[in-house]
This record gives structure tokens, sequence and C-alpha cells, in this order.
């Protein structure tokens, strides 16, 4: 799953790194959430082209996209079978720049603790994404995109089962259908990256509203402790059972 994520950094940090044509200005985002506008990256005629497009995929077939579910992820394993997918993902596959992404780990009374998961080495990633076209009755097209998930790996489990799928630099071309064997291996893409990859961070709950969209929703929180019961010996009395528990 991946519901919200950021991509802060200036336009000509996505062109240096994928080695693009001068693109639109756009502020620096912290909290990019599901229906907004969202760079992508896919190929045209034989080189990588930016887009702006919806972030919540709207397969070109839909009759009624009102009816259709928000699409913002699709699980990688089944992306290529799946009706609402199979076509994005044999010819409109793409890159979604990031700077990382959030996750909320559940605990056993249900309280969610949300992480920042930025790259270990910093600076901008690639998730693989999906993108189509759609039009409606009056001719208006709109384009729209979707991130594709994988199974967690070992370090970030703890936090979540799914993960982005992070595409590594050089299988961009790979990706996007820029490489003369892009039906044969672009399946080689979709695994989860190696521990170390991203260096997760506790952060408060400002995360949990789109309309915060600044660096402190990422500043560090302290988690909660549940301090470890001390041992007690039989002769001691119990504790009153009129004191305030905490837990």
């Amino acid at each position: 799953m991946c519901g919200r994520y950021a991509l802060a950094v200036q336009p000509e940090d996505v062109e240096a790194e994928f080695s693009m044509i001068r693109i639109e200005w756009f502020p620096p985002r912290y909290n990019i959430a599901p229906t907004q506008p969202i760079l992508i990256v896919r190929g045209e005629r034989g080189q990588r082209r930016p887009a702006l497009v919806r972030w919540g995929l709207i397969p070109s077939w839909t009759k009624d996209m009102a009816a259709m579910p928000l699409l913002f992820n699709a699980r990688s394993e089944t992306a290529a079978e799946k009706p609402a997918f199979r076509g994005a993902y044999r010819h409109r596959r793409c890159l979604i720049p990031a700077t990382g992404f959030y996750e909320w780990r559940k605990d056993a009374n249900g309280r969610k603790q949300p992480f920042y998961l930025q790259p270990a080495s910093g600076g901008v990633i690639a998730f693989a994404g999906l993108w189509d076209e759609w039009a409606d009755d009056k001719g208006n097209i709109i384009d729209t995109a979707t991130i594709l998930t994988t199974a967690a790996n070992r370090e970030l489990a703890p936090i979540h089962e799914r993960m982005p799928v992070v595409v590594r630099r050089e299988q961009y071309d790979l990706w996007l259908g820029l490489d003369a064997e892009r039906d044969a291996n672009a399946g080689q893409v979709l695994l989860p990256p190696p521990d170390g990859t991203f260096e997760p961070i506790p952060i408060g709950a400002g995360v949990n509203s789109f309309r915060n969209d600044d660096p402190a929703i990422q500043a560090r929180a302290v988690l909660d402790v549940v301090p470890e019961a001390s041992s007690k010996k039989k002769s001691e009395k119990p504790v009153d059972s009129g004191q305030l528990k905490l837990f």
C-alpha cells in the first residue's frame, strides 16, 4: 500500500535524475494524496518525457468514472492480468518520481503510528507506475496513473506488508519500454528493493491530513515506550487497584 508520498525537490533535480528536457515548474510536495496531480515520466518517441496526471488510474474503457474505485495502487503480481491494469501494463508503463513515502503501523490496540520512509542515500527515486488515458462523452481527456506495489522487504515488513516497487536507475528505460527487450524482461523490475534502501522515520499525526503539506510533517517523533514491569517479590503488596492505569 502507498497512499501518500513526497516529492520535495526542485525541477532541475528531477531533470538530472531522469535525463529529461526542461519540465514545468512545480513546488516541493511533502504530502501528495490520491486524486491530486502528480508528476510522472513516460516514454514518448524514444525519449523520457514528463507529464502531470491525476493520481488514481481510470482505465480507458471506463463508462462511468464515478462508479470506479480509486485505483491509486495496483498489485504488481497481478497487474499484467487484471482487466483494470493489463492494457496499461503492456503499453503505458511510467516512472513516478519521489523522495519518500508514508506508511502506518498498526499496534495491537488498533492505534496507527505513521512512518516516513526516505531513501537511505537521499535524492530522487522512481516508483514503478502505470498510466492511462480516459475520455468522457464530451471528448474531455484526462490522464491518470497508479503506483505498483510489491511485498515489503524484511526491513519494512514490521511496518506494513506492502510497499511501492522501486525502479533502479539502470532499469528506467526497460520499464518505460525504451529498451528493445521490454516485454520479455519488464518483470525483472517488480521485486522488493534490498534491505537498507529506505530509512524508516517515526513521525507525528500531521501527515494524516492531506492539507498539511510542509516539511514539519516529516519531523522525527519520539515513540511511546511501555516500561517493562519490574519483578516483584511475593512479600510485596499488590498495587492499589485504584491507581490510574496508563496501559
